[in-house]
């Protein structure tokens, strides 16, 4: 058997939905931990890429299993960054960092395991990106139709072994080696954001988004952590999610950002934005100094504007008003099954809506 997508939310000729749907399906529900071999082969990767499967990379090893890793570096390009290379090497993988982007452009995924040898071919790289929001094409393959046209994972794998590229496998004990020259460091600050992705995410809020602020100070209604929930594919919109939470059962992993509430005239500088890893994959996005100040009810809009690479402005618009009207058409994407939607405009459309200038 064999699917096709076009994603995101494009086209779809079965279940699966996107090329993370896809390597959850691979990797994690139809795959035992232990068995036999992950492998991944992108030109590019960074730490959100994966940031869905460290976990379950690292489960697999501990139960037996290998996971093989190819991906490309260069000294002039942004390929693969450190943080994403770093985590694959903790997860218990093995990497290996081609020279050159050329000779790895390809990017394809799967496992060799006691089943046989699943294959997913996609346009999409190893990044958060790839993961959510850029349009890609994806076809997963199972061992039944693999089968038939010959392919198997190790002879993939000894194919790229055998070829007289420039290849380092680098490793956690030395970080100066010469594998680690070809990879970029994706720290805020370190690399400025791509003019791509200055983009302003549109929520349409729920209940579960805006209880708390609507609650009086001091009230039961308004204890608990404010969070705005967002969407499963937010990998893109954020900086790596490196600071790991290991307390309770279910593992988390974060990052910190520069929230302006422009609604309030206040700024955050240690907002937490937090993907529920191992839990229900949910992202949510620290909205503390929203609590009891009634700035936004159930059907309102929060567009979470990204202004660098860290730093995010929040504007909230009531249903009802005008900018409210203009924008919620750009959210069509659903989170969950409670009709919350969710979308993204360019900064500069984003502009034109509001009439006037980000700052």
């Amino acid at each position: 058997m064999a699917e096709f997508t076009l994603h995101p939310n494009v086209y779809t000729t079965g279940s699966l939905t996107g090329l993370r749907n896809m390597l959850e399906k691979v990797w994690v529900s139809d795959h035992a931990p232990g068995d036999g071999t992950l492998y991944i082969v992108s030109g590019f990767a960074n730490y959100n890429g994966g940031a869905r499967f460290y976990r379950t990379f690292r489960e697999h090893v501990d139960a037996g299993g290998r996971i093989v890793a190819y991906v490309a570096g260069s000294t002039a390009q942004r390929l693969s960054s450190r943080q994403s290379v770093e985590a694959l090497l903790e997860s218990g993988a093995e990497v290996n960092v081609i020279n050159r982007k050329r000779l790895v452009h390809a990017k394809i995924y799967g496992v060799s395991d006691s089943k046989g040898d699943t294959l997913v071919v996609s346009s999409g790289n190893f990044t958060g990106p790839g993961m959510s929001q850029n349009v890609e094409a994806s076809i997963c393959v199972d061992p039944s139709e693999t089968s038939k046209t010959g392919f198997e994972w190790d002879d993939v794998a000894n194919s790229l072994d055998s070829q007289k590229w420039l290849k380092y496998q680098p490793d956690l004990d030395d970080m100066t080696t010469p594998g680690w020259k070809l990879l970029y460091d994706e720290t805020p600050g370190k690399v400025p954001i791509d003019e791509t992705d200055q983009v302003t995410m549109i929520v349409v809020l729920g209940h579960a988004d805006t209880a708390r602020i609507q609650a009086d100070k001091g009230t039961n209604a308004a204890k608990g952590t404010q969070y705005f929930w967002l969407s499963k594919d937010s990998f893109d919109f954020f900086p790596p999610l490196v600071i790991r939470n290991q307390r309770g059962i279910k593992g988390t992993l974060s990052c910190l950002v520069t929230l302006e509430y422009l609604d309030l005239g206040v700024t955050d500088t240690k907002c937490r934005v937090t993907f529920e890893a191992e839990n229900n994959l949910d992202f949510r996005l620290g909205t503390g100094k929203a609590r009891s100040t009634k700035i936004a009810a159930e059907g309102d809009i929060a567009c979470i504007t990204r202004m660098g690479e860290d730093r995010y402005q929040l504007r909230i618009f009531p249903a009802g008003s005008r900018p409210h009207g203009v924008l919620a058409p750009h959210a069509v994407n659903f989170i969950g099954h409670q009709g919350k939607r969710y979308g993204y405009v360019d900064n500069e459309d984003f502009e034109k809506a509001l009439n006037e200038k980000l700052q």
